[in-house]
């Protein structure tokens, strides 16, 4: 048999990439430690700016308000670690979705409409941080040079 021509490499997976099962391992769990550090990053930034949205609400106008946003904000970093799980199942090889994301947040929108405590805007609002943390990340690795 021949031995593999060093020059005929297979390129490697870039970080959006889907492992397989036919990559490398090390490919794989590079991915998946890129994942996994994305994953954190963005539970970081959508705690950050949760806090720091929540104490300018508080002072800017009430508690009542605050504590609504607070509660939207939970809710979205409740989804954003569902949706982080079913991305890592998919990077395993499984392909099944599980549509309970989206019945989190509905029921949230309803408890919201039907209990006259809770205000909508607010937690919607809230639910959106995570989007907004997304955004973030976004716009820091696209403009700013990474720093290794």
């Amino acid at each position: 048999m021949n031995a593999p021509n060093p020059s005929e490499q297979q390129p490697q997976a870039e970080v959006g990439d889907i492992a397989t099962s036919d990559a490398p391992a090390s490919e794989t769990s590079s991915s998946m430690q890129d994942f996994y550090h994305l994953q954190q990053r963005l539970f970081v930034y959508t705690i950050v700016m949760t806090a720091f949205v929540f104490a300018s609400v508080w002072i800017g106008y009430d508690l009542h308000i605050a504590v609504n946003y607070l509660l939207g904000s939970c809710v979205g970093v409740v989804y954003l670690r569902m949706l982080a799980r079913d991305v890592e199942r998919i990077g395993q090889g499984e392909r099944k979705l599980v549509p309970s994301r989206l019945a989190l947040f509905i029921g949230l929108i309803i408890v919201a409409t039907q209990w006259n405590q809770l205000e909508i805007v607010p937690i919607f609002l809230g639910f959106l941080t995570y989007k907004a943390a997304i955004v973030v990340y976004m716009l820091q690795t696209t403009l700013l040079p990474e720093s290794k």
